[in-house]
């Protein structure tokens, strides 16, 4: 059974029960609280409303739990994506509403700044036309999603991406909402004892200022060079005679210089300082608790990101602040070789399958197979297919991979081949990739430490970068979607188990549950089993094993 439901001005609630084709199944009922209305009802099985960032989190602070939902707004940014590859167009209740009826669309509203307090000003939803019914509106938004659904590529992929994109937002708000436990006494004798004192007005403290006098002495008595502006670095390393395109790690650390060291520790306490220092503390931790507001979808692959806050890049160093409540323990369970998993299970590669399903460590496999026993060889390797790596080891053992796994090289071959022809390509469940006009260049899925693609635009190297950015989409977003199922199955595990455990914490391949000492196993084990049937569910029956590295510590530092 099936309910929509919108709120009211009053701070009550209008709903209806709805038939399988999304039309009303009985009459519009008004109820003086949103959370009674919910409630009262616990019969219903998904609720389909406007919303679940907006109406979860006051459903969630009445201390009402809501199953299943169906998120008209997430639902619209994936559906419009998939039938016309234009992913980030407005996707409000009121865009749907004005696409259906052919009306001009409405922009959406702008992303509320991070940890704001309400006010008077605070733009709200995004209005629908005077004299328009909004239960109404959702609706038809709602009927037509079903019909659109219907037209999909494989519809019942696409229906089971809508659900996991609406489990995945209730998730998020869960998450925000019970945050990650947080010592903030820690968390400040860190940044004292790496940072050092701070100076009087707010300046840098004493150990940057240390490092940055030293980047300075090292290009001569006198001159003064600011290690925090890349422009002062650039300019100084040319007047050494150096040639820099930037200050990134990887292109520094191929200089013989004595500012290079300095410089380098300079800029890792600078991020530190700015992204996890005194006025981030100050600012996000609370009550023991860090409370970040999760986006999911937040990229165009599908994965995580946060409206401010920095949790999905929480330092090493500072993971010794997260410690669990006495009695209590983290259960931090990492993904084994996700992606390269999920190529498997795409792709359909036999022999792929077979390796992704035969033990733990699928690098340490390959290896034995196919690179005399070297992990990191073959990791470089698979990796480099997905990554679409032209150069150095990653090519020379290209052609041995494609001789061994040639279904799993030409799934992302064809990827590649789309994206630099300017085709759309989806994911296995089916989320498109942006048109290549506003494809980010960040998205290409290139570790940290390599030199970036070329910039989009026109050409042959926009186009080679497009394709490296279709190769990689493919099996990240298939990856991210395989991990809203298993949030979903995760999250109904520890409540059907009458289980304490709280998941506080995700990124694309990991995830912490706080619970008590007592259920750490019970937590692992629910781990493993909602990954395999998040496995089952998005690809159906293969081969294929989705493992988790699984350590239960009191402290996030000791699980790495």
């Amino acid at each position: 059974m099936r309910w929509a439901v919108v709120e009211t001005g009053d701070g009550g609630a209008r709903l209806c029960p709805l038939d399988r084709d999304g039309r009303p199944a009985g009459p519009v009922l008004r109820e003086s609280s949103l959370a009674e209305a919910v409630r009262s009802r616990p019969e219903v099985e998904r609720w389909v409303w406007r919303s679940t960032a907006e109406i979860y989190r006051r459903l969630a602070a009445a201390g009402v739990r809501v199953e299943r939902c169906y998120d008209v707004e997430a639902a619209e940014a994936l559906l419009i994506g998939h039938e016309e590859g234009q992913s980030g167009q407005p996707h409000s209740l009121a865009a749907a509403w004005a696409r259906l009826h052919g009306r001009p669309v409405p922009q959406d509203a702008p992303v509320r700044a991070a940890q704001a307090q309400p006010s008077l000003f605070e733009p709200g939803p995004v209005p629908l036309p005077p004299g328009t019914d909004e239960l109404m509106a959702l609706l038809e938004v709602y009927a037509g999603h079903l019909a659109r659904t219907k037209r999909a590529e494989h519809p019942d992929r696409m229906r089971l991406l809508l659900a996991a994109e609406s489990a995945g937002m209730l998730v998020a708000t869960e998450m925000g909402r019970a945050g990650v436990p947080w010592r903030a006494d820690v968390h400040r004798e860190l940044l004292d004892e790496l940072l050092g004192e701070r100076y009087p007005g707010g300046g840098e403290p004493r150990r940057m200022v240390e490092l940055a006098d030293e980047v300075s002495r090292a290009f001569g008595a006198g001159r003064r060079v600011r290690p925090d502006l890349p422009q002062d670095i650039i300019k100084a390393f040319a007047g050494a005679g150096i040639s820099l395109t930037s200050t990134r790690k990887w292109e520094l650390q191929q200089i013989d210089h004595p500012a290079v060291a300095p410089l380098l520790a300079y800029k890792t306490l600078y991020r530190l300082y700015t992204a996890h220092g005194w006025a981030w503390l100050q600012q996000w931790v609370h009550d023991g608790r860090f409370r970040p507001e999760y986006l999911p979808g937040g990229t165009v692959s599908g994965r995580w990101t946060t409206n401010g806050g920095g949790a999905l890049q929480i330092p090493k160093v500072i993971r010794q602040a997260v410690r669990a409540d006495p009695g209590w323990r983290l259960v931090v369970a990492d993904a084994a070789q996700m992606e390269p998993r999920v190529l498997a299970a795409v792709s359909r590669d036999r022999g792929l399958m077979e390796l992704a399903g035969s033990g733990e460590d699928l690098y340490a496999d390959l290896a034995a197979r196919a690179f005399g026993g070297d992990r990191a060889r073959a990791k470089l390797g698979l990796l480099g297919a997905i990554y679409g790596q032209t150069s150095g080891d990653a090519l020379k053992h290209m052609a041995d991979l494609r001789r061994r796994y040639p279904a799993a090289v030409a799934y992302v071959d064809e990827a590649a081949r789309a994206g630099e022809e300017g085709r759309l390509v989806r994911t296995w469940l089916g989320r498109t990739c942006p048109p290549a006009s506003v494809a980010p260049p960040d998205e290409a899925g290139l570790p940290q430490e390599e030199e970036p693609s070329p910039a989009y635009g026109s050409g042959s190297a926009a186009a080679r970068a497009r394709g490296r950015f279709t190769r990689n989409f493919v099996v990240q977003g298939s990856a991210a979607d395989w991990a809203l199922l298993l949030l979903a199955a995760l999250r109904r595990s520890l409540s059907q188990g009458g289980l304490r455990a709280e998941l506080v914490f995700f990124q694309h391949d990991e995830v912490i549950v706080h619970c008590p000492a007592a259920e750490a196993a019970t937590v692992a084990e629910a781990i493993t089993a909602a990954a395999a049937t998040a496995g089952r569910i998005a690809f159906g029956e293969t081969p294929v094993r989705f493992p988790f590295t699984t350590a239960v510590v009191e402290c996030y530092a000791e699980a790495k």
